[in-house]
């Protein structure tokens, strides 16, 4: 038996002991030192060698991974430490810091109960820190900190020891605040972290050493020889004086909760069905004798085993032979193998319980974010983001031989990652595949090419828009195309507070008459109650809203009603981009007698159409997305680097200084963002670190409107100029 089975087998003991599991995730900003401290937790397990952590990059395991230097997915490892003479199970997932693979962290969030967070001393609190305890806090995961690399402090910056202590409180004292802002109602103060009760931790995971109060108590180190083994380089002593993983485990250990606590306050945030039920119960129970009820947060696609399912059991116990129900779905299906992911490799076991996080061979038609049960339940909250894909390429296979496979590939990778999105051009047949940013795309080129070796062209970036509306249409009539039928409609903007309720709270899809729980999420996201119990449909975050009176047959067209609604909302009449923040009212309909004469090819057309006309005449405008850009470089590049950021329509909120770094935090625009990387390294000679987050959509500026329709519209083969809305009436 090797090492990691001999592993997996101490974990399945201890599964069963809930008070002394743990389940976390490591999360930071990139390049803080996430992996190398997952190294040194791994070595400490006996998995790699100890003098290799750090280097190795174990939970890497993916070779764009290794070349790049970056963590591209949450990969996950169960370890078995001793902890003041006990053995603890310690489910460990490893996140991405690159913003354009966010999409890993926020589902990593939902399989674990608390996080490190990882914060560079030298540093500091980075966008992409506060994005990551966000995500933490938004799904009730419990932080502890670690403020790592920091050796950097006396050798790049020649910070004494008064220095030093500043710098650190400066950093606890951002945290705190984030977690102030963010934390769940009645944790605001409670899951503060504090150096005085060992929720903090200082070191050098490359160095392997760490040191808390708690530890500096039990080894009797103190902060003035810590400073001193650093400032005379001797740090191969401090790690043998206090090493990493001793201080880290025992931060985890004290200050993580187990399932058992954690499930109490978790469960009714992420599901919000009946508490009171059994699965319901069990689940806040963390029974492991209950029905089985697990969430999956990550599938990957194994060359032998087919499909793998990872993620959380909350209830009951997977088992070999159990027959589940993939809710949402209406599948069914058995498990044939269940396990747990060491790094690389899936290595299997007899059962996980409630409480741990596994992985199921066998349920081949899974996905990220699905819930599999024995029993009828509802499903989990979504995952709570609201993040989408803003830039596509258009990809053709070199030969036609490998189209079949280059459509079993992209299949494959969308399922494997829920944050990249794929499609058809209708027109030209080309697939298209839409990411979170170049980096994203890139890397699953890369798969297609590489890994699954398929030759393919890829179309340059294109950035994906949104249409809206800035005003409020009259009411419009259309015709149906055989005359038979009158809609009369019209359109409106969603006030933005509403829109963002809607996005946040994840309300989409057809609104069933009279339910009570549609009604309910409607007048929670500020929409009023007369309203609320007339919305027949969401899409987009769009509304569908039935104002009419007393109209016979009208429940008759209701589904081709929706229908029209839909497709219009998924490409609207500027440039048949997505439409977003639109309420769409049915005022009035005159109806034929015959419902022969109103079927699906009179009625959908009509409403489009109408909608459409409704758009242009209250002034639709394409919105473009934007990110969050922040540029840390050296003050003598600051000049050459501010030069082409305002080449690029970059907003600037805001410049300080860092020592003798200043750091630039703008708006940008994603279209000037394509082939960024290279001219600002370029202006900066290299010097230069950036990072960018998602911010959402804007309305592009009036004087690029006209000029960027038609660019779009040209692209998709269609005629340059926009029909007026009268065309759509007729």
């Amino acid at each position: 038996m090797g090492r990691k089975e001999e592993m997996a087998a101490a974990a399945q003991k201890l599964m069963g002991h809930q008070q002394d599991v743990r389940n976390l995730g490591i999360v930071a900003h990139i390049d803080h030192g996430k992996t190398t401290l997952s190294d040194n937790l791994i070595a400490a397990a006996g998995l790699i060698n100890k003098e290799l952590a750090g280097k190795q990059q174990f939970m890497d395991f993916e070779d764009q991974e290794q070349e790049r230097g970056i963590t591209i997915n949450a990969a996950n490892i169960s370890l078995v430490p001793t902890v003041h003479g006990k053995q603890y199970l310690i489910n460990l997932i490893d996140t991405p810091g690159h913003v354009d693979f966010g999409g890993e962290v926020i589902r990593a969030m939902r399989a674990v109960d608390g996080i490190i967070l990882v914060v560079d001393s030298v540093e500091g609190v980075m966008p992409q820190t506060e994005t990551v305890i966000r995500q933490a806090l938004r799904e009730n995961v419990k932080p502890t900190l670690f403020i790592n690399k920091v050796d950097r402090l006396i050798n790049e910056l020649q910070v004494d020891e008064a220095e030093m202590q500043k710098r650190f409180v400066k950093t606890i004292t951002q945290v705190n605040n984030l977690i102030r802002k963010n934390a769940p109602a009645g944790r605001e103060e409670t899951w503060q972290v504090n150096p005085g009760n060992g929720s903090v931790c200082f070191g050098s995971a490359y160095n392997h050493w760490a040191v808390s109060v708690t530890s500096m108590a039990r080894t009797g180190i103190n902060f003035k020889q810590v400073y001193d083994l650093m400032k005379t380089d001797k740090q191969k002593e401090l790690s043998a004086k206090s090493p990493l993983e001793d201080t880290i485990f025992e931060m985890v250990v004290k200050h993580l909760p187990n399932p058992t606590e954690a499930q109490k306050y978790r469960t009714p945030v992420i599901w919000t069905g009946e508490q009171e039920s059994e699965i319901g119960k069990s689940m806040v129970a963390c029974n492991q004798t209950g029905p089985v009820a697990m969430m999956v947060t990550d599938v990957s696609v194994d060359p032998h085993a087919g499909d793998i399912a990872t993620g959380r059991v909350y209830s009951g116990t997977l088992k070999k032979g159990v027959k589940v129900k993939l809710v949402g779905s209406q599948k069914e299906a058995q498990i044939n193998r269940v396990g747990v992911y060491m790094g690389p490799e899936f290595v299997e076991v007899e059962s996980i319980p409630a409480g741990s996080i596994g992985a199921i061979v066998g349920l081949r038609e899974a996905y990220s974010g699905q819930t599999v049960s024995e029993l009828e339940m509802r499903e989990f909250e979504s995952f709570k983001t609201n993040v989408e894909p803003v830039i596509t390429v258009s990809i053709e296979a070199k030969q036609t031989k490998d189209l079949p496979k280059l459509i079993e590939v992209i299949r494959q990778l969308t399922k494997e990652d829920p944050n990249l999105r794929a499609s058809i051009n209708q027109t030209t047949g080309e697939h298209l595949l839409s990411g979170m940013g170049e980096l994203h795309l890139e890397i699953n080129q890369y798969r297609i090419e590489k890994t699954h070796g398929v030759g393919i062209t890829v179309s340059p970036p294109i950035v994906v828009y949104h249409e809206t509306i800035t005003g409020t249409s009259p009411e419009l009539e259309g015709k149906s195309p055989n005359k038979h039928n009158k809609l009369l409609m019209m359109v409106e903007p969603i006030p933005a507070e509403i829109q963002n309720k809607l996005i946040e709270n994840k309300v989409q899809g057809k609104v069933k008459m009279k339910d009570k729980e549609w009604i309910e999420k409607f007048q929670n996201a500020g929409i009023d109650i007369d309203e609320s119990k007339k919305v027949w449909a969401i899409e987009n975050y769009n509304l569908l809203v039935d104002g009419t009176k007393g109209i016979q047959a009208l429940h008759e067209i209701r589904e081709l009603v929706i229908q029209g609604f839909q497709e219009a909302m998924h490409g609207g009449p500027l440039a048949k981009e997505e439409v977003h923040g639109v309420k769409v009212t049915l005022m009035d309909a005159k109806l034929h007698e015959d419902a022969i004469h109103r079927g699906p090819s009179q009625i959908i057309p009509v409403v489009s159409r109408t909608i459409f006309a409704c758009m242009l005449s209250a002034k639709a405008v394409l919105q473009e997305p934007k990110q969050l850009l922040t540029i840390t470089t050296p003050e003598e590049y600051m000049g050459a680097v501010s030069k082409e950021l305002q080449q690029r329509r970059v907003q600037i909120t805001e410049i300080k200084n860092e020592g003798d770094q200043v750091i630039i935090i703008g708006l940008a625009p994603v279209k000037e963002l394509i082939g960024f990387s290279q001219a600002i390294r370029g202006a900066a000679q290299g010097r230069v670190i950036w990072t960018a987050e998602y911010h959402g959509y804007e309305i592009l500026p009036p004087e690029l409107q006209r000029k960027t329709v038609e660019e779009v519209r040209k692209r998709k083969g269609m005629d340059a100029e926009v029909k007026p809305y009268h065309f759509f009436l007729e």
